[in-house]
């Protein structure tokens, strides 16, 4: 398996963000995003990465390549502060456990830095086989669904939920 890095986001990343704005990538989230959408996150990553409020990362390829992104952001979930993750990889990475060793990448971050923050959760869509089959892979346990407010519609989600203070298996 090839090597993967996380980098810190940076302004000039903004490019991952429209490679990944398309019919395909986005179906499972109710569509695309405008461009202003767009910078409006990327802007969003910088402030709250800049704040302590997030850790936002560039996932790069054993050649400095980005092939996806992955990060995580401080959220109140079932009344208790948690982590909140999400990420994607680009068609071209997609099938080759990029988003699987990049979560465990991310999970290692945080079982050391915390933050007084025991939970990592994440909100796939019911449907997003892929990103389902990551959290289950990567030890997470499915707490439930629920019908959230994103992009202007409602999205059916799994919640998934993992204890950073467990013992690492394996």
């Amino acid at each position: 398996m090839e090597p993967l890095t996380l980098r810190p986001w940076a302004a000039d990343d903004i490019g991952l963000l429209r490679a990944a704005n398309t019919a395909q990538m986005t179906a499972q989230m109710n569509g695309p995003e405008t461009e202003q959408e767009i910078e409006e996150r990327s802007a969003r990553y910088l402030r709250l990465s800049a704040a302590g409020e997030a850790l936002m990362y560039v996932i790069e390829d054993e050649h400095g390549a980005p092939v996806g992104t992955i990060g995580c952001w401080h959220v109140r979930w079932r009344g208790e502060p948690a982590w909140e993750t999400g990420w994607f990889a680009l068609p071209e990475a997609q099938g080759r456990g990029v988003a699987s060793r990049a979560l465990e990448l991310l999970v290692t971050e945080l079982r050391e830095h915390r933050a007084g923050r025991r939970s990592l959760v994440a909100f796939p869509a019911v449907g997003n086989v892929p990103s389902n089959g990551v959290c289950r892979h990567s030890g997470f346990e499915m707490v439930g669904t629920q019908i959230e407010a994103f992009r202007g519609a409602d999205l059916e989600v799994n919640e998934w939920v993992l204890d950073l203070e467990a013992p690492v298996s394996g």
